[in-house]
């Protein structure tokens, strides 16, 4: 498939007279959560919430800040969440993704909303 990144728009719905952060982030569907680099929690001043165990690609197992809460914003799809604060980039995994109802298209190396509703996110609830 190749690799995927795409530009989010980052905020703290906490603290609105913070300017939000744009950034290309890497989408990850193998990955579940938000994960946000240091530099991105502390401009957003993301308070930490509790500390989370997390396993990374090589097996080993860490333990991490998690902060929030965290806005995300995407062509006119918006979340809210928290995130794993690790890493040297914005990575966005499949939680975020399905809230927002997004899609990838492989063949494209894009993301995008969902072409079936693309005026208003859609879930399934049952």
């Amino acid at each position: 498939m190749g690799i995927i990144r795409a530009e989010f728009e980052f905020s703290n719905p906490a603290n609105r007279a913070l300017q939000p952060v744009k950034s290309l982030a890497l989408i990850d569907t193998g990955a579940l959560h938000l994960c946000l680099p240091e530099h991105l929690a502390i401009q957003l001043d993301l308070k930490e919430l509790e500390k989370r165990e997390v396993t990374l690609a090589n097996g080993h197992h860490v333990t991490v800040s998690y902060a929030g809460p965290v806005e995300i914003h995407f062509k006119n799809r918006r979340c809210f969440t928290g995130a794993m604060v690790m890493g040297d980039e914005p990575l966005l995994g499949a939680i975020p993704m399905e809230d927002m109802d997004l899609v990838i298209t492989p063949s494209l190396r894009q993301i995008d909303v969902n072409p079936a509703s693309p005026n208003i996110a859609m879930s399934l609830a049952k």
